[in-house]
C-alpha cells in the first residue's frame, strides 16, 4: 500500500464524493470499492512537498485516515484499488466567530461569524442558519450587531455546491440582563376594549427587566385597582345605609 503525496490541480469530478472535514480534527477518506487484491494507492492532495501529510495518515483496510487536518489538506484526490481508479474531494471547513472567548457573547456587543471553506472551486455558496426561524439567513460573514438573546443558540454553516450540501455547526451561548435568554413572552395590552400582542424580549426592555416582571406588575397593578373598586363600592352602600336609618326612625315616632 503506497500512499502519494503531490500537487495536483483540476476541476470537482462530478462522479466523485465529497469528504468533509474541520480543522483539527481527524477525517476518513472512503477509496469508494469494498475491497481489493493486490494494490491499493491513494494520490493527490494539494499539500507541501515536504510530505508532512504522510506523517499524519494512516490506511485502514479501504479507508485513508487523516488526523489533525489542516486547511492544506483540502483538494482533490484519487484512489487507485486494482487499477480501478476513484476521483474524490476533500473539503476542510473552518468555522470561526470575532470575539473571545468565542463560543460566549455579551448582550448587547457585536461580533462577527466567519464561515471559512477550503477545498471547493468557484460557484459554490454558504449562508449562515441561525437557531431562530424568525432570522433571516446570513452569508459567509455576518454580523451580529448588536447581539441579542435571539443569537443564542447552534448556528449552522450551509455549504451547496450543485447538488451537494454540506454542513457545520457552531453553539453561541449569550450572557446578558435576562433570566431567561430567548424568552418570548406574549403581553396583552388593552386599550379602548382593543386587545394588542406584543412580543416582548430582553432587548425590547430599556431597564432590563424580563417579560414576566413586566407581567407581574401588570397583574399586581390590576388586583390593585379592582380592590379599590371593591371597597368604593361597599363604602357607598354603607353610607346609603347609614343616611336611610334616620328617617326610618323619625317616621316611626310621628305614629306612636
Amino acid at each position: 500500500v503506497r500512499v502519494y503525496v503531490l500537487y495536483v490541480l483540476g476541476a470537482l469530478s462530478a462522479a466523485g464524493e465529497i469528504f468533509i472535514a474541520e480543522v483539527g480534527q481527524k477525517v476518513r477518506l472512503g477509496c469508494g470499492v469494498s475491497s481489493y487484491r493486490r494494490s491499493l494507492e491513494y494520490e493527490g492532495l494539494v499539500v507541501s512537498c515536504t510530505g508532512e501529510l504522510a506523517k499524519r495518515t494512516s490506511v485502514r483496510h479501504v479507508n485513508l485516515e487523516i488526523s489533525g487536518v489542516r486547511e492544506t489538506d483540502a483538494g482533490k484526490f484519487t484512489c487507485l484499488a486494482d487499477k480501478t481508479s476513484k476521483e474524490h474531494s476533500l473539503v476542510v471547513v473552518s468555522v470561526s466567530v470575532s470575539v473571545a472567548p468565542s463560543a460566549v457573547l455579551q448582550l448587547g456587543s457585536e461580533a462577527t461569524l466567519q464561515c471559512d471553506v477550503k477545498g471547493l472551486d468557484e460557484g459554490y455558496e454558504v449562508k449562515w442558519k441561525s437557531p431562530n426561524a424568525g432570522l433571516p439567513e446570513g452569508t459567509s460573514t455576518t454580523q451580529l450587531k448588536p447581539v441579542t438573546s435571539l443569537h443564542d443558540g447552534t448556528w449552522q454553516c450551509v455549504i451547496t455546491y450543485g447538488s451537494n450540501q454540506i454542513s457545520e455547526s457552531l453553539t453561541i451561548k449569550v450572557k446578558g440582563n435576562t433570566h431567561v435568554l430567548g424568552m418570548k413572552t406574549l403581553i396583552y395590552l388593552c386599550d379602548q376594549n382593543k386587545k394588542r400582542g406584543v412580543w416582548c424580549t430582553a432587548m425590547d426592555d430599556p431597564l432590563g427587566i424580563s417579560c414576566w416582571m413586566w407581567l407581574a406588575m401588570g397583574v399586581c397593578c390590576l388586583f390593585g385597582i379592582l380592590l379599590m373598586l371593591c371597597v368604593m363600592v361597599c363604602v357607598n352602600v354603607f353610607c346609603k345605609g347609614d343616611k336611610q336609618r334616620p328617617l326610618e326612625r323619625n317616621s316611626s315616632n310621628l305614629y306612636v
